[in-house]
Parts: C-alpha cells; sequence; structure tokens
C-alpha cells in the first residue's frame, strides 16, 4: 500500500473526526482503534515538503502534552522533511519544545505509533524513531538526511541511478520493516496496542546492530585536559574521550557532577551515538547533581553507512537517555563549546533543564552546505546570543574571558 492509500486507510479505518482547521502541514483529530478513543494527528507534505513549522511544532506539542496529561494513545501520520529550514532559529527552537513534549510523553507512559507516509527525514525522521512501533508504506524512505544530502556526501548525482537504488536499499520501507515495524498490506492496517518504552532495552537493543562497528575499532581512552574547560571547571576535573566521545566528572561547591559530551568536531555517527548513550546512562550509578553534556559537533553523519542502521535510531537514543536521567532528578545541563547544529542540537537540547552556550559558540540550523542544498542558497545570517535566547534556542551565555 502506497502513502496515498495508507492515509485514505488510517483515515477511514479509525473513523477520524478533525478537532479544528489545519495548522499549515498539520491535521488534528481524534478516532477509534479496538472501541478505544485515541488522538491523531496528521502531517500531509503540502507545504515545504510536509516541514514542521513554529505553528506546527507548538499544535503538535500541546497534542503530546495533552496525550500525557489523559495518559492515552496518538497514532501520527507522518510524510515531512523534518523542520522547516527557510524559517530559520524559530523552527529550531520550536522543534526542540515539540521533542520536549515527545519525550515527556513517552517517558510517561504514552501509547504513541507513527504511521509512515512516502518521506520522513530529519527531525521527523527522529519523532518516528522514538515510536514504539511504526507502519510503512511501500514507499516510505526514512533518514536523517534527505537521497540529495546523501548523495553529495557520496560525490555523485541523486539522480545517479546506481546511487538511487543503493539509497532505497538503505532508507526504502523494505529495509527499515527489517529494523523494526510493519509493512501494510493490501487489505489491513497493522495499528498497535501501545507499551511503555524501555530506554535501557532500547539502547541494548541498538547495540546488535552496530556490534561489528564497536568491536572493530581498538581504541585507547586518552586523557583530556583544556584550558576552556578549566575555566568551566576550577575546582578541577577527570575527562577521557573514546573516539570523541566524553566521559568523567567534575568538582563543584555542591558536589560531583557527572561529565558526557562530544569532542573534537566529528560528526555524530551511530556508533558515536550509542557510546555517548552508554556513558549517560551509566552515569546515574553515581546519583550525580548534575550532569553536564559538553559538545562540539556540527551536525550527524550523512552517510549510506550510518543510515543503514537508521541513525535516526541513535540518535533518539542519546535523547531518551537524558530524558531518563532527568526523569531520576538529576539536572540536565548542555553546554556548548564550539559549534552544534541539526537534529544533534535537538537530542541534547530537547532534554535539558537549560542549555548553556560559551561565548563566541554557534548553533546552525543545520550546516552551510546542507541548507543550500534545501533552499539553493546557503544561510550567512550571524547570530549573536540574543537571537539565540529569543528564538528558546539557549539560556545561558558563559564567558569564560580570556584563555
Amino acid at each position: 500500500m502506497n502513502s496515498v492509500a495508507l492515509l485514505a486507510a488510517l483515515r477511514a479505518a479509525t473513523q477520524f473526526q478533525p478537532a479544528a482547521a489545519p495548522v499549515g502541514n498539520l491535521s488534528i483529530g481524534s478516532g477509534m482503534i479496538d472501541g478505544v478513543r485515541v488522538h491523531i494527528a496528521i502531517v500531509e507534505s503540502k507545504i515545504a515538503s510536509g516541514s514542521l513549522g513554529v505553528a506546527e511544532c507548538a499544535a503538535l506539542a500541546q497534542v503530546f502534552d495533552t496525550v500525557a496529561k489523559e495518559r492515552g494513545q496518538l497514532v501520527l501520520y507522518l510524510d515531512s522533511a523534518g523542520a522547516r529550514v527557510s524559517e530559520g532559529l524559530a523552527a529550531l527552537g520550536a522543534f526542540r519544545r515539540l521533542v520536549t513534549s515527545a519525550l515527556r510523553a513517552c517517558s510517561e507512559g504514552v501509547g504513541f505509533q507513527v504511521v509512515l507516509g512516502a518521506n520522513c527525514f530529519g527531525g521527523a525522521s527522529m519523532l518516528a524513531a522514538l515510536a514504539t512501533h511504526r507502519v510503512f508504506a511501500s514507499n516510505t524512505r526514512l533518514a536523517m538526511s534527505g537521497p540529495s544530502i546523501l548523495a553529495q556526501t557520496a560525490g555523485v548525482s541523486a539522480l545517479d541511478e546506481m546511487f538511487q537504488a543503493m539509497a532505497t536499499a538503505a532508507i526504502g520501507a523494505e529495509a527499515r520493516v527489517k529494523l523494526g515495524g510493519e509493512n501494510v498490506g493490501s487489505d489491513r492496517l497493522p495499528l498497535a496496542k501501545q507499551a511503555r518504552a524501555d530506554t535501557v532495552m532500547r539502547h541494548r537493543a541498538l547495540k546488535l546492530r552496530i556490534a561489528n562497528s564497536l568491536s572493530a575499532k581498538h581504541l585507547v581512552p586518552e586523557s583530556v585536559q583544556r584550558k576552556d574547560l578549566s575555566k568551566l571547571y576550577p575546582l578541577g576535573y577527570e575527562l577521557s574521550a573514546l573516539d570523541g566521545v566524553l566521559s568523567g566528572a567534575a568538582r563543584s561547591p555542591e558536589g560531583q557532577i557527572a561529565l558526557v559530551g562530544l569532542l573534537g568536531r566529528q560528526s555524530l555517527t551511530a556508533s558515536r551515538a550509542w557510546r555517548l548513550a552508554d556513558h549517560v546512562l551509566a552515569s546515574m550509578i553515581a546519583q550525580p547533581r548534575e550532569l553536564h553534556v559538553l559538545v562540539e559537533c556540527e551536525s550527524h553523519a550523512t552517510s549510506l553507512d550510518d543510515e543503514r542502521v537508521m541513525l535516526s535510531s541513535f540518535i533518539v537514543d542519546v535523547a531518551a537517555a537524558l530524558q531518563t536521567v532527568r526523569n531520576s532528578g538529576c539536572a540536565v545541563v548542555t553546554r556548548v563549546l564550539t559549534t552544534l547544529g541539526g537534529g544533534v542540537y535537538v537530542a541534547l537540547a530537547a532534554p535539558a533543564t537549560r542549555l548553556e552556550l560559551v561565548h563566541g559558540a554557534q548553533i546552525q540550523v543545520l550546516p552551510g552546505k546542507a541548507i543550500a542544498s534545501i533552499l539553493g542558497a546557503s544561510d550567512g545570517t550571524a547570530h549573536d546570543f540574543n537571537d539565540y535566547r529569543n528564538a528558546g534556542v539557549a539560556e545561558v551565555e558563559l564567558k569564560l574571558g580570556i584563555v
């Protein structure tokens, strides 16, 4: 069943009733599954490839908040390219708030499943990865990066037939179903009764997808000493890095602070994301007062190798792990040392108690090449901290003085 037929089947099977006029690409309403009333949100590809702008994000966040309050169920149809890049920082801040609501709802036991349309990229793929059940159309493509960006990384044209075949094999419905989910036959819509997501079980399951990658790297942890970190933690810290993924602790007048993060401005691969989530969950053993996420990472990886294992799932794994730590009563503080952007920003900012930005550091919607690929031109706008604060992208600026 293709995406058009799938959406029609969803509306018919649930007897979808809209609750209000559509908000851009988003329609909100309710329906019935097995005699139980459920919330239904439908994101269609009407405007800008179904992207989610400020208005759509605010409305969808409210749906997650309502479902969480009611301990209800949500069915989300997604045919979307992700956050609306043309709206800049405002869209990034809005998407952060949306994912904050989604993480909170899922951690409180909301039954959340997604039905996928033709395309599900970027932040939309993160929402899909967060769900406990996914239903795919025959023509669904799901990835953190769209085909044009994947082709750009591979150094070929997105129209190249061989590349198209490789991309479909990596991010198409058949490949995604093998990683968890269902295809739709011609006679049924396999919606499910939802169970509460288990962050630790999902994290362990993801390790199996990249076991060869983790075991193939014979890496030795390296001690990390930096002037900027010495200013951030004047009472001292111990920090080590393995493949650019940080773990350690710092001292403060109030007690020990757990440290994790990403160093070296490398893109976030599936294996690096898994290591980071593992450190986050391990930090709970010591029951720290605060967990600080130290980060310099421009964006996620844009390779087919990472998409074959569904990179979105690994990025969401980090966000869910941080939400679990926050739910335990530990404050989560994300500190941007140099650069942060895209879906990695959302994953590290959405579950955070607050996001702090070292003076001079930058947060971007996407890297320049990716924006140019989407909009036809890169965004050369320079932002100061007031821009970030007003957009809801960051809360605190850290001025370390002359290093």
